[in-house]
């Protein structure tokens, strides 16, 4: 008689949103460094693990990293495995979220990183070439890593040849062997960048922003002027992976970028956000959701409509880089997005004016303007308490389960970070403290610089407000 260990759910699962909220703060954290100037020859990217924990001896320090490969481009990435494991119809509820997948979006190589049992001394333990994502799913060019009940998601910007479709391909949760395409029916889709899901409707929505050929030497004036980027959202059925609707924001309305839906599975609508509006250079934040949430049409069909405006900033000419001379303003760039647990906050990185901004979206319909900080910016350059003047700004934004602590860093893509930044940026990740009664604080105390490399997106250590998905209601 050989007696059974128990299977239990990895702790860092949760039921609901608001049973993560109640979970013990994160103490580190994870982002990939990007290396935009090794020309083939020069420092590797990396994943670096850095301190948080305000206790500890060495907080507001790397502590920890791992190399990559040389001009891969490392830019987001994501766990393995997270709450969406406690659907009841998940196949795999004994995995743990242990391990840290991270592309190249250059290179289109995945590294799998363990991240135990030293979580500050992460190793690779598998690397997926190009060449075998390339025959596996046709798709190149790995961006979004989402963890789903079933598999782990993935998104691409685009074919091997840099042209299109751009899509979605799903890998094993146990063997992180790349399956094959997702899509059994695109139907006009052919933009891809970030996707998400409401579980209770069965129900995917991914975004555009432009085939690899036309975002990889940076951003194309001609294509932007002509509304060559995407400016769409696409719903599917998330069972049979088919198409099921294209909701047009307008075609001035270029690139819509991050997704963030509402969290509580019950509720059916999210947000989306918009880098520039050729119009005027503002950027927009829009909300789509279930018609029948709103006119008892019983429907089911889904909308979408605006419900943030942010204008550009006028300046002088010989305060801008080149790609905007001409316009005398300076565009927001809306490039990030994230919703507290609670659905109540929406966070907004304007990587233009160097602003970060807080929405009370309570009523999704009817955002409330609760707060700002600004650090770095094109023209205002704005400081840190830590710092002399600061380059890049707000890109990608993180927040704690609890709410309470909003981490970000300034570097959004090396050919664009040139565009807009042609000075150079200097690498910083920075922290605010949020009030759970609206309001920002930058902590005088958390900024760590990275020098000539740069940060990209960060995730926390067992779990934020951006990587899991939950099945459960609060």
């Amino acid at each position: 008689y050989v007696k059974m260990q128990p299977l239990r759910p990895d702790p860092t699962f949760y039921p609901s949103p608001r049973s993560a909220m109640r979970a013990p703060p994160e103490e580190l954290a994870y982002m990939v460094v990007l290396n935009p100037n090794s020309n083939g020859k020069g420092r590797p990217d990396a994943l670096a693990v850095l301190d948080v924990n305000p206790n500890s001896s060495t907080y507001n320090q790397v502590v920890g990293r791992v190399e990559m490969g040389v001009g891969d481009e490392v830019h987001h990435f994501g766990w393995n495995a997270c709450s969406a494991a406690l659907c009841p119809y998940a196949p795999h509820p004994h995995v743990e979220r242990r391990y840290l997948l991270v592309p190249g979006l250059k290179s289109s190589r995945i590294r799998v990183i363990d991240t135990k049992p030293d979580p500050t001394q992460p190793k690779i333990v598998k690397v997926i070439e190009p060449e075998q994502l390339h025959e596996r799913t046709g798709y190149s060019r790995p961006h979004t890593f989402h963890c789903g009940p079933d598999g782990i998601y993935v998104s691409a910007l685009g074919a091997p040849d840099g042209n299109g479709p751009g899509g979605i391909f799903v890998m094993d949760h146990d063997t992180f062997e790349p399956l094959g395409r997702w899509e059994v029916d695109r139907g006009p889709q052919q933009f891809a960048y970030d996707f998400w899901w409401h579980l209770g409707y069965d129900t995917m929505v991914t975004s555009e922003w432009g085939l690899p050929n036309m975002v990889e030497e940076g951003l194309n004036p001609e294509i932007l002027l002509s509304s060559g980027y995407g400016h769409h959202l696409h719903v599917w059925d998330l069972r049979k992976r088919r198409h099921l609707q294209a909701l047009d924001l307008g075609a001035e309305y270029q690139m819509v970028l991050e997704l963030r839906p509402a969290h509580d599975p019950s509720k059916a609508y999210g947000f989306a956000c918009v880098v520039v509006c050729t119009k005027d250079l503002s950027a927009s934040i829009w909300l789509w959701y279930r018609e029948e949430n709103v006119a008892n049409n019983g429907s089911g069909k889904w909308a979408i409509r605006k419900v943030i405006d942010i204008p550009a900033e006028p300046a002088d000419a010989d305060q801008l880089p080149p790609i905007l001379k001409g316009f005398g303003a300076v565009p927001p760039l809306v490039t990030d997005i994230n919703l507290s647990l609670d659905d109540k906050f929406l966070y907004v990185s304007c990587w233009g004016t160097g602003e970060l901004r807080q929405y009370d979206v309570s009523d999704p319909f009817n955002p409330r303007h609760t707060g700002s900080v600004h650090l770095g910016g094109i023209v205002r350059k704005t400081s840190h308490p830590r710092s002399g003047p600061l380059n890049g700004a707000p890109q990608m934004v993180e927040v704690s389960r609890d709410g309470g602590r909003v981490y970000f860093s300034n570097s959004l893509y090396s050919t664009w970070d040139e565009q807009f930044y042609p000075d150079g940026i200097k690498g910083w990740v920075a922290k605010v403290d949020a009030n759970p009664d609206g309001g920002l604080t930058v902590d005088p105390d958390f900024f760590i610089e990275f020098g000539d490399e740069r940060p990209h997106q960060i995730r926390l250590q067992g779990g934020d407000s951006s990587s899991d998905s939950f099945c459960y209601p609060s």
